[in-house]
Formats: structure tokens, sequence, C-alpha cells
């Protein structure tokens, strides 16, 4: 059974949320901002989290705390439950792996978690992977480099699990966006751009190199012997 975080400062109005999710079999644990569930072993407890952002303004709401805390503990999958005005906010977040607009489909919210989990099951599927003294651990969903673990979001996590597991392969923008993202995503290439800056600041240095610029088509993983 898939356990799933709901975070909300309005429990009212996600009861029918909770109620849907639970009869197609979904274990629900909601809470609120100020709640201290972060605290658990979020690897442990949960495969995916909903948080409820259709209320939070731009500006130092304590959801986008709680939100940052939750990705330090685990690349785990994060849907967005959003209003028309909080499309904007979110959109600068780039952790977010997938939102629903307000008002909120079942069907539509079943389809999307359903999508995130069975790409989540399949990272977990696979060995770890070793190149120079980076370890991606797919079990664990941990990258380490020189033995420090690096914190990185989930769509960081995908991208740099599938250039990894297929070195010197070259990937296109629109190639990553649909494995990454998914095909309905509705952004540009320049999301994969973004992602991968970002993913470089976090696993390369003047000594470590990964990834390679294939100007023009995309991106891809260099080709290297494993670590001894």
């Amino acid at each position: 059974m898939y356990n799933i975080l709901i975070v909300t400062n309005e429990m009212d109005r996600m009861r029918d949320v909770i109620t849907g999710l639970s009869r197609q079999g979904y274990s629900c644990t909601a809470c609120a901002y100020a709640d201290d569930v972060i605290t658990q072993d979020v690897r442990q407890y949960f495969n995916l989290v909903l948080i409820d952002i259709s209320s939070v303004s731009q500006h130092g709401d304590s959801a986008w705390r709680w939100f940052r805390r939750i990705k330090l503990r685990r690349p785990l999958p994060i849907i967005a439950l959003v209003s028309t005005s909080t499309l904007q906010v979110i959109m600068a977040e780039t952790g977010i792996d997938d939102f629903i607009l307000k008002p909120w489909n079942m069907d539509e919210l079943s389809s999307r978690i359903t999508r995130l989990l069975n790409r989540a099951d399949t990272t977990e599927e696979g060995k770890i992977i070793k190149a120079s003294d980076l370890i991606i651990d797919p079990v664990k969903c941990e990258v380490h480099l020189g033995g420090r673990l690096l914190v990185l979001t989930f769509k960081e996590y995908e991208m740099l699990k599938l250039l990894a597991t297929n070195p010197g392969r070259v990937f296109t923008r629109e190639a990553l966006l649909n494995e990454v993202w998914g095909y309905d995503y509705f952004g540009g290439d320049r999301t994969v751009d973004v992602h991968i800056r970002r993913l470089r600041s976090k696993i390369e240095d003047s000594v470590h190199s990964f990834i390679e610029t294939v100007r023009n088509i995309g991106y891809k993983f260099k080709d290297m012997p494993p670590a001894a």
C-alpha cells in the first residue's frame, strides 16, 4: 500500500480528497504545516506528498518552508494542489513535480499520483550506479559524491539517474522532457536547461565533470570507468 502525506491548513476542505484517495487503496496521513510529522523518517513512511497551496500567498508563507524541509529529507515526488491565484507562484518553485488546479477532479488527481508513483517505483528497482566517486543508490533514492550525501529535488534525481544509466547516449531536450516530466508537460524545453544547470551546480566542480552539453541537441552523461 502506498502512503501519501497530505499537507494542508484547511482540513475540512481536504476531507473529500482524503476520502476519495482512501477508497482507491491509498493510506493517507494529513497534517498542517505547523505539525511535527516532518520530523519522522519521511523516506520510510511516505511515498508521495500532496501539498495544498491553493490559498498560499506569494511571500513568506510557512508552506514554502515546510515544502523545502520535505525536499531536504528525500527527493519524494510532490504534487501541489493550487488555485488560479497561486498558479504563477508554483511555476517558480522547481521542486514541485506536478500540480492540479482547483476544483480538483479525483480521477485526474489519481492519474497523476499513479504516474509519479510508477516512475518512483521504476527508479527503485535498479542497482547502484557508480561513475568515478559519484554513487547513485536507486533503492534509497540517494546520491553521494566523494562520500558526501547530496540534496537533490525529485526531478534532478530522475534526470541524473536517466543520464547516468545511459552513459554516452545523447538525449535531446524533448526526450528528457518526455522521460522525466511526461508527455503532458506543458512547459518549454528551457525547463531542461534550468534543471541541468542546477544539477551541475550540485554534482560538478573543478574536479568532477559528469554531464556534457551536445550543442544544438541536448545532453549526455560522460562514459567513464566506475570507481574502484
